[in-house]
């Protein structure tokens, strides 16, 4: 079996010249071909024999995405240990250390910017042996060295050592561990999901059966790397096509990194870019911003532009059907005049972006579209090392998650694990070489997961009869009525926020009860103007009902009479709201690494004020509640 060496040593034989790897040096990007990778990644790996690394020892990754980060974790699967790859968002003292703690992690690799956080609790940490730091320091203790020591051992490795090290790499299996990927659950017990090689060079196999990535396609890693798509498509599906990788240029701190994404996106011209739901809104709030930025006419021409573009385009496998077919010259006008331009901000070059994460709105599918730059909708988890379904620019199905990678199982189940036919809604199940071993001592939970070869995803969704997969949220965080009807509520939750400017977060819940009610985190600022526009105070009542009208007003739309009545049915709409003073965060665990809510946090911490909800009082929306809150902005 195929093992993620074995692959990378392949593909060095057939693009040994070619730019492997882009990083910003002295102002603009400079490659490193696949041969000087490789040069770096053995020499890396032979520096940690060195230090007495031993097969299946964890090694923790702990950096942002450079250069670095992909050498080194070659270089740990070279070792033939373990690689533990870890978030930069994580916290130190809780969330960083258990995971370190857990897997029994004997080295941690760390960048600069994230070093303080190992300092903070590498005391607490008994099987931890080595810090190795990516970037160099004043004063290194005793277990403390540079990466350029770690070259250097490598170096006096090979000149004594090198048939054992060439024995050592080319012994490892198919079946060895590869990774240990944490979930990304706030809870004090994220699960590690081990990942073979050869459930990665499997994935590779199946993701390429979506789409070709041709050798000159070049990709900007916006993602973080530890992100399981980010891993799989972004580097080693990059790897197997012979096409190159280019890393952001790391800030000082995660937000001026966060600030150099689109001026590196415009110097690096990707051809393709990974995305999450959260990066299409911020890109998409960007162009509108730019195009407002240029006056009423400017605007009005471009939202014409968009309405005649998403008629002609209808769910992309449609596109200039029937009497649409009038429209390309059209089309074709509005492109030279606005979407060529706007292309022009992500680099001028860029083909297509592959949306990761199981919803993407198709609303914002619909707009990158029009654009000329597709973001084609895919699905997977982590325990399946990642992909399961993409849409792809030969074959795709605007709203849904695309069609199935080759050499795949899949079938939907009830409750009971009983197979559904075409077309029903029921829990993903999925069953191939992609699976993963299992949850790091964790047999209990590695058990109720894979059955039979068979994974459950905890995912609901459908096939429909072309062969498309539609993903509609986590089976366990359905709606459910008082008489046991079901709905998925995400699909509400992002319309909601989508569509209104007054909504910024939301989370529905009803488990049982007589009607759905809805968490709200409000645009306070968009509130205030409009409440002062009125000439009133957010001090006074009659201020504080109008704040609250406007709220209702913006769900009523999704109700009996309103301008989106017929998207959901009526009795999932909230019948009740709660005003939330604050927003749901990373850092108060109501959202995680990935930035989706975690329910059951926000259940548990918001649980009387769900409850007052089912009250007649807590049922008006002007509660004492809701505008003691309201009063507040």
């Amino acid at each position: 079996m195929k093992t993620l060496i074995s692959l990378f040593e392949e593909k060095v034989k057939e693009h040994a010249d070619r730019p492997m790897l882009w990083e910003k040096q002295n102002g603009q990007y400079t490659p490193t071909t696949y041969a000087e990778t490789r040069e770096k990644v053995r020499q890396f790996a032979a520096g940690l024999l060195n230090m007495g690394v031993q097969k299946g020892d964890r090694i923790a990754l702990l950096s942002e995405g450079r250069n670095d980060w992909i050498i080194g974790e070659l270089a740990v699967l070279y070792s033939g240990a373990i690689n533990v790859p870890l978030s930069v968002k994580l916290e130190a003292t809780t969330e960083l250390k258990f995971r370190l703690s857990h897997s029994g992690c004997k080295i941690v690799i760390v960048s600069g910017n994230q070093a303080s956080k190992i300092d903070q609790i590498k005391n607490d940490l008994p099987e931890l042996e080595n810090i190795i730091y990516l970037d160099p320091k004043e004063k290194y203790e005793r277990d403390e060295l540079p990466k350029e020591e770690v070259y250097n051992l490598g170096a006096n490795y090979l000149k004594t050592n090198k048939d054992d090290f060439e024995h050592i790499y080319q012994s490892i299996q198919g079946s060895d561990y590869a990774n240990i990927c944490y979930t990304s659950g706030t809870t004090a017990d994220p699960k590690g999901i081990i990942l073979s090689h050869r459930n990665y060079t499997a994935n590779v196999e199946q993701a390429l059966t979506l789409m070709d990535i041709p050798t000159y396609y070049k990709t900007l890693l916006i993602l973080p790397l530890d992100h399981s798509f980010a891993h799989t498509a972004g580097i080693y599906s990059f790897i197997a096509s012979g096409a190159s990788i280019g890393m952001v240029e790391v800030g000082r701190n995660q937000v001026e990194t966060l600030r150099n994404v689109p001026k590196n996106i415009r110097e690096f011209k990707p051809n393709l870019l990974l995305s999450v739901p959260a990066l299409a809104k911020s890109f998409r709030k960007n162009i509108e911003k730019g195009i407002s930025e240029k006056g009423p006419r400017a605007e009005k021409l471009f939202k014409q532009a968009l309405k005649t573009a998403y008629k002609y385009n209808k769910e992309g496998h449609n596109r200039g059907k029937g009497l649409q077919a009038l429209k390309k010259p059209l089309i074709n006008l509005y492109d030279k005049m606005l979407f060529s331009k706007i292309r022009e901000g992500f680099g001028g070059e860029l083909d297509f972006f592959i949306g990761g994460g199981a919803l993407l709105d198709i609303e914002l599918q619909r707009f990158f579209y029009a654009i000329g730059i597709p973001m084609y909708q895919g699905y997977g988890l982590s325990e399946t090392a990642p992909i399961i379904s993409s849409n792809a620019p030969d074959k795709h199905k605007l709203g849904s998650s695309g069609f199935l990678v080759e050499n795949l199982e899949l079938k939907i189940c009830d409750e009971n694990g009983q197979e559904l036919p075409l077309e029903e809604k029921g829990e993903i199940v999925v069953r191939g070489e992609n699976v993963m071993v299992g949850y790091w001592k964790n047999q209990e939970a590695t058990e109720k997961s894979i059955q039979n070869g068979w994974f459950f995803t905890g995912d609901l969704g459908y096939l429909d009869k072309d062969g498309f997969l539609y993903v509609l949220g986590r089976y366990k965080s359905l709606l459910i009525a008082n008489d046991g009807e079901k709905y998925s509520p995400e699909s509400i939750e992002e319309a909601l926020i989508e569509h209104s400017p007054y909504i910024e977060q939301c989370m529905l819940h009803n488990n049982q009860d007589p009607y759905t009610i809805g968490l709200i985190v409000p645009n306070k600022e968009a509130i205030k103007n409009e409440v002062v526009q009125k000439d009133l105070s957010l001090q006074s009542e009659e201020g504080q009902n109008a704040a609250l009208e406007l709220i209702q007003s913006e769900i009523d739309q999704f109700k009996k009479g309103g301008k989106y009545e017929n998207m959901f049915p009526d009795r999932w709409v909230p019948s009740a709201i709660a005003v939330l003073g604050e927003g749901f965060t990373e850092e108060n665990h109501m959202l995680n690494s990935t930035l989706k809510i975690v329910r059951r946090n926000i259940e548990k911490n918001y649980k009387q004020r769900i409850e007052y909800l089912y009250t007649p009082e807590g049922k008006d929306i002007f509660n004492h509640q809701n505008k003691t809150i309201v009063s507040r902005f």
